[in-house]
């Protein structure tokens, strides 16, 4: 009886050490986007005029469908207490990510003003710094960590190696793990994993985008430079805030 009571412990904390090892390679994970509209417009008096047809944030939700370490990030739906024009909608409707981490190559297709722009290029470098701080995000356990991009915007991450592909939201990566929190202060914006479903992972839908005409992200960048750069005045420190935010969520 003793025999047979000592087995059964040992196959249970077996069972129990081979679960914890598990780790998803292949999975949907749901974000939840929220971003400050009224900090981001400023206070200038485009701002001014806005500020009665919007909401005080505005809220999406976004999902990253990821297998075989190739994934895929797009808009799912709009949170039903954020009010904005649809126009001011279809930059976030019409965007998607698509990266390769077995190639280090990424296609997007980003949505500027209602027309259609498409970037391929290498996944970006980031040098991340990690921390000791630790925090429980939809049920995993994540690490901290600070990376910089666009040579001065600073992003705090929270990223867990339970999932193994190194992405997250838009094309940040390069962690040993999925970012599953992030937060970007200068453009007043988080995401934070609501759930994660390992079940419903579509690999037909983990697919590059595709076009006849695309840019570098070098050159993507320079365009969006140029057409931009009567968008602003600079006697208005507003106008100037915000196609600044505007030019740094397109290089996301």
């Amino acid at each position: 009886m003793k025999t047979k009571l000592s087995i059964s412990i040992l196959l249970m904390f077996v069972m129990m050490q081979t679960k914890a090892q598990q780790f998803i390679s292949k999975a949907v994970i749901e974000y939840e986007v929220k971003q400050s509209i009224k900090k981001t417009l400023g206070g200038g008096n485009w701002a001014e005029m806005m500020k009665d047809n919007i909401s005080t944030f505005k809220t999406s939700y976004c999902k990253l469908n990821f297998a075989n370490n190739k994934s895929i990030y797009k808009f799912d739906r709009w949170d039903e207490s954020t009010k904005l024009p649809d126009w001011f909608k279809k930059d976030d409707e019409g965007t998607v990510w698509y990266l390769d981490h077995n190639t280090n190559r990424m296609s997007m297709q980003k949505n500027i003003f209602g027309s259609d722009f498409f970037i391929e290029d290498s996944i970006p470098n980031i040098e991340w710094r990690l921390s000791n701080e630790n925090r429980i995000i939809a049920g995993y356990n994540c690490r901290k960590a600070i990376g910089k991009i666009m040579d001065s915007v600073y992003v705090f991450v929270f990223y867990t190696d339970e999932i193994t592909i190194p992405g997250g939201p838009c094309s940040i990566s390069g962690l040993p793990g999925t970012i599953l929190g992030m937060t970007i202060p200068r453009m007043y914006t988080s995401w934070i994993a609501t759930k994660v479903d390992i079940d419903k992972a579509d690999e037909k839908l983990i697919v590059p985008v595709n076009a006849k005409k695309t840019y570098t992200k070098a050159a993507f960048n320079t365009m969006l430079k140029e057409r931009t750069k009567d968008w602003f005045s600079d006697d208005d420190p507003d106008s100037q805030k915000w196609i600044e935010q505007f030019r740094w969520r397109a290089g996301l």
